[in-house]
């Protein structure tokens, strides 16, 4: 079961990945405000940002950015990349991506 654990009016719930309102989640380029609708949009992105990929994992797309720790990987069907992958990508990119509702 994955999701995102939601605080409101007292009580604690899990919600699924496109959240209770059931809309559709799409990630965005802040400073473009271009909606990423593919994963060579993103890439093009995340290269610009200093990230590299990695080729380690077949199964997965993986970004590693040489100045953190961090590692981004995302599934490698785009119809798979869910809200979940999305906010990993804004909490690791601060002022660049943002998550919205479609």
């Amino acid at each position: 079961m994955s999701g995102v654990w939601v605080f409101k009016n007292g009580v604690v719930r899990l919600e699924d990945c496109q959240g209770s309102s059931g809309r559709r989640k799409v990630l965005v380029h802040i400073p473009s405000n271009e909606v990423i609708t593919s994963y060579a949009v993103l890439e093009r992105k995340l290269y610009s940002l200093g990230w590299e990929r990695y080729y380690d994992d077949l199964d997965l797309l993986q970004y590693h950015k040489r100045s953190t720790v961090h590692l981004i990987s995302l599934p490698k069907d785009f119809n798979k990349f869910k809200s979940m992958h999305m906010y990993d990508i804004v909490v690791k990119n601060r002022n660049e991506f943002e998550v919205r509702d479609m």
